[in-house]
């Protein structure tokens, strides 16, 4: 796939922020956390995203895993999605334990191997990779690597072939500014109109300033890690406050809206599912 080449209008070091781990201490006020799940959306603070609450999985070593969204009946139903980290030479030769499952990396910190196929693939922060279903790939660490990973069972469609595994990075793909406005764009790693994807993971980025001008609602299920920077940032009916480590999950049809409140850009890293007709029957 040929990406086209990338802006220097906002090139410059990024952060990715990525659960904070450790333990509060006893001090600690549980309710100033602001973790919320009700029937329209989930805030899951970074606050909240602690040692105790990660999960060990067969197959991997030196490795663990914030669980940040899983299918839910009645909820957000299409996608899972984590925070990894991996300590240096951990990893897995085989990750994915579902043969039907698609899936997106985007590396926070840290080094590794990816090994697709006969190619190897170095990451760094910033890197990005997306795993069509049936892939063979492997990844091993070799420095303490985190990263986001978000899966979804693929949904084929007549005449449609599948889409072909890529990797490339952040750094090495445009913003598209909205039209009319260069305060809100979102780095697009598939193009919207390729109909072999039926996800897409995004970065979006709003400059100070920058906002969702109206209330967003519709069918696709949202997945949004803070990467960077602060923002309100409208959750049905509730603006809420958000920063780095921050992880709002939404439903279909949960009005969203954004405003930019830093000095600096705010972005995060965006799942929906997209191109395929809604199922008829639950």
């Amino acid at each position: 796939m040929t990406h086209p080449a990338p802006l220097t209008q906002d090139a410059q070091v990024r952060s990715y922020a990525f659960p904070p781990g450790g333990l509060p201490d006893q001090s600690g006020d549980p309710a100033a956390n602001r973790a919320v799940f009700t029937t329209a959306y989930a805030f899951i603070p970074a606050a909240v995203q602690r040692d105790i609450v990660t999960s060990f999985f067969p197959g991997w070593h030196g490795t663990r895993a914030w669980i940040l969204a899983r299918p839910l009946s009645g909820f957000a139903e299409t996608f899972a999605q984590y925070a990894v980290e991996v300590e240096p030479g951990g990893g897995s030769d085989a990750p994915e334990p579902d043969a039907s499952a698609e899936g997106v990396i985007l590396v926070a910190e840290g080094t590794g191997l990816l090994h697709i196929g006969e190619d190897t693939h170095e990451l760094a922060a910033g890197s990005y990779a997306y795993l069509p279903p049936s892939s063979a790939w492997s990844l091993r660490a070799t420095s303490r690597l985190r990263l986001h990973w978000v899966r979804r069972r693929y949904v084929p469609a007549r005449g449609v072939r599948l889409p072909e595994p890529f990797v490339t990075s952040d750094q090495a793909t445009p913003v598209r500014w909205m039209p009319n406005t260069d305060l809100w764009g979102t780095t697009r790693f598939v193009e919207p109109e390729d109909l072999r994807h039926d996800m897409h993971v995004n970065i979006v980025t709003f400059r100070p300033s920058g906002r969702i001008p109206f209330a967003e609602t519709h069918v696709m299920e949202h997945g949004l890690y803070v990467l960077e920077g602060t923002a309100r940032y409208l959750l049905n009916t509730d603006w809420v406050e958000v920063g780095p480590g921050d992880f709002m999950w939404l439903r279909a049809f949960c009005p969203q809206a954004c405003e930019a409140t830093g000095d600096g850009p705010f972005r995060y890293l965006l799942y929906k599912d997209v191109n395929r007709h809604p199922a008829l029957t639950l």
